[in-house]
């Protein structure tokens, strides 16, 4: 149980995290994008090009993400969870921060796990890590799409990470390369003073932080030995 009288820690992560646990990047010499044209599958004009393209491949990525597991990094976030007031925020569209067990998070791109009305309105429909035909409808038969920001979209939960990071006393980003944005303003909006870490075995490319730390490996590597020693500070 978190001690409400600890500093308040925002994460931000992103592929790199993942990509630790088997999940290929965008980004990556080996990434998806070298099979998929962004404007195939990721824009809202491809839905509306092909949606049974978009589909499989949504379908393709949610079946190999029931093949993987969270991975040390993961874990090391749902234990800081449990002595700090946390939340992480996430560019990542897959469950493996809720496989963990972190509880309060915010999925800035959306879940995989997930799909939505058209329509962009009511709840999202859980539909697990199995294949979904394209033509699904929910109960009030909307037609479903993936739940996924797609490029060309707006970022719906951007404000309320924004308001996390601005209250945050201690900030960690793991594993992305803060070329995203709007993500990658979020560590801009820290307050003046907060602890700054930042996780990634890359250089960092950024604008110049004040009180930044670079850990820089692999996040599965430093993020238990950094969790560890936040949590010795609260002794």
């Amino acid at each position: 149980m978190n001690n409400s009288a600890a500093p308040r820690i925002a994460v931000l992560t992103g592929a790199g995290i993942s990509a630790e646990s088997g999940i290929r990047t965008f980004r990556d010499s080996n990434g998806l994008w070298e099979e998929y044209a962004i404007e195939d599958v990721a824009t809202p004009e491809a839905w509306q090009r092909n949606p049974e393209l978009v589909t499989r491949f949504y379908n393709m990525r949610r079946m190999h993400l029931a093949e993987v597991m969270p991975n040390a990094a993961h874990y090391a976030l749902a234990k800081l969870e449990q002595h700090f007031p946390t939340v992480v925020i996430t560019q990542n569209v897959d469950d493996l921060h809720e496989r963990a067990g972190s509880k309060n998070l915010i999925h800035l791109h959306g879940e995989l796990v997930k799909l939505r009305s058209v329509k962009g309105l009511g709840t999202s429909v859980h539909v697990g890590y199995e294949a979904v035909e394209y033509g699904k409808r929910n109960e009030s038969g909307d037609l479903l799409r993936p739940d996924i920001v797609w490029f060309g979209e707006a970022v719906p939960l951007i404000e309320p990470a924004a308001a996390y990071f601005a209250q945050a006393e201690i900030v960690l980003v793991i594993g992305t390369s803060l070329q995203v944005y709007p993500a990658a303003g979020l560590l801009h909006t820290a307050p003046h003073g907060s602890k700054k870490y930042y996780v990634d075995p890359s250089d960092y490319s950024g604008q110049p932080i004040e009180n930044l730390k670079h850990l820089k490996e692999p996040a599965s590597k430093a993020l238990p030995k950094l969790v560890d020693e936040l949590i010795a500070l609260l002794v």
